[in-house]
């Protein structure tokens, strides 16, 4: 039982903000953002927080764990996501798939990772 619990310790932020996402990007004809936000910036952000909630899974939780090759990991899953999210909206009324999005998905995803590996970088003991 233990093993389950630090799993959903790990990822239960990660699917927590997959769903959040999920939600948003089902909701029929969305208009603008809240106080004229643009929309890259919604993706931006979005995704910057699932990169920092996937880079903390990738890295087992630790700080030693935080390496390129998790930063990496979880830039590439988070990329992943966005496109099947984009897929997904194309069955949403209202909605479509725009590639500009993805990036935005991907930007914000790299700068959270980015941004985890140079404090693991700059705490190294």
């Amino acid at each position: 039982m233990r093993k389950w619990l630090r799993r959903v310790w790990l990822w239960g932020p990660v699917a927590l903000q997959m769903a959040v996402i999920f939600m948003a990007s089902s909701i029929p004809n969305l208009g603008r953002l809240p106080g004229g936000v643009p929309d890259w910036f919604g993706h931006g952000a979005g995704y910057a927080i699932l990169g920092g909630f996937a880079l903390r899974a990738f890295a087992g939780g630790r700080r030693r764990g935080v390496t390129i090759v998790a930063a990496l990991a979880a830039v590439a899953f988070c990329v992943a996501y966005g496109a099947s999210d984009e897929v997904h909206q194309l069955f949403v009324p209202g909605r479509s798939a725009e590639l500009a999005d993805v990036a935005a998905d991907a930007a914000g995803a790299a700068l959270a990772a980015g941004a985890g590996l140079a404090w693991r970088l700059a705490t190294r003991p």
